[in-house]
């Protein structure tokens, strides 16, 4: 009865015996992508929002991070010191970086929001989501990446997909091209902050990074609402609400689960999978404010979540 005791305990141990390296690299990067999709489907709450708000864009966008840059303080103040490996930020090179990716933010939704005004909805939105474009160039220029066919073939049909998706509202036109060029201006910051960020979490936790990275784009957007006239006060209960939606849901919520994601995927293919944003807002559009989704449109959506699984089979 000993032994046989000693054989279950023996064979327990061998059910209970750690998990290879790779094996927890490959888990952690489920974890992460499904982090990344979920993060994704939390922005693409932010279109719905900034719609039903009552206030000017820039003054919106400033109270993105101005209710959720407290949730993120205290998530930070509560976090152990060095969770996940994680240290503080400690000398001025590390208050730059964090100061760098708050600016990028800052330029991405200023950026776009002032596209909005110059062009149509469809373009602005289509080009800031060209952010994948930058983001493989620099890495493949300036940090040495290499990626596979199967890769580039995926982020271009993600991005084919994007088009197809907002085709019926696209408006070629030179009264645009300015509009546009802001568009295609704020897919850069995008990819910077993405970059930055990416790099930031081999160093920092998330709650560190969101919190100083928010700080530093409330800070910039401030001024720029109030230079633009914007009214910062809502008018109503429902409008606070509103705002208050956008900076859980879509900040605290969504976009840092986004910058939890990349610590464990590489920024390139983030990137791409960020464009299932777009085809989750036309969906929720669709339910929540009634714009209607057409076939093409849902063929887009098809084709970008087929690219963002091919450029995940070539990421491995």
């Amino acid at each position: 009865m000993a032994r046989d005791g000693c054989a279950r305990y023996n064979a327990g141990m061998l059910d209970a015996a750690p998990l290879s390296p790779a094996t927890r690299i490959d888990r952690a990067q489920r974890v992460a992508l499904i982090a990344l999709l979920t993060g994704a489907l939390g922005i693409a709450f932010a279109p719905i929002f900034v719609r039903l708000s009552e206030l000017g864009p820039v003054a919106t966008a400033f109270w993105r991070l101005g209710f959720s840059v407290p949730v993120l303080w205290l998530w930070m103040a509560l976090e152990p010191k060095g969770a996940g490996r994680a240290r503080r930020p400690s000398s001025l090179s590390d208050y730059g970086r964090l100061t760098a990716a708050g600016l990028f933010f800052a330029g991405d939704l200023a950026v776009w929001h002032w596209s909005i005004k110059y062009t149509s909805v469809a373009n602005s939105t289509l080009l800031a989501n060209f952010a994948p474009i930058f983001v493989t160039l620099v890495s493949w220029l300036v940090f040495k990446e290499r990626f596979t066919r199967t890769f580039v073939l995926g982020l271009a049909l993600a991005l084919g997909g994007a088009v197809v998706l907002m085709g019926r509202s696209l408006q070629l036109s030179p009264d645009h091209l300015f509009g546009d060029a802001l568009g295609l201006l704020t897919a850069v910051f995008y990819g910077g902050y993405i970059l930055s960020v990416g790099r930031l979490r081999a160093e920092f936790s998330t709650a560190t990074i969101m919190t100083w990275s928010g700080v530093v784009t409330g800070a910039a957007l401030l001024p720029i609402a109030l230079l633009s006239g914007e009214s910062l006060i809502a008018g109503t209960a429902t409008g606070w609400a509103v705002l208050l939606g956008l900076a859980l849901v879509s900040h605290a919520g969504g976009q840092s689960l986004i910058a939890y994601a990349l610590a464990h995927l590489p920024a390139a293919f983030s990137s791409v999978s960020l464009l299932f944003q777009p085809a989750a807002a036309a969906v929720l559009a669709w339910v929540l404010l009634g714009e209607p989704l057409g076939a093409l449109q849902a063929v887009g959506a098809v084709i970008v979540l087929a690219g963002i699984l091919l450029a995940r089979r070539g990421s491995r």
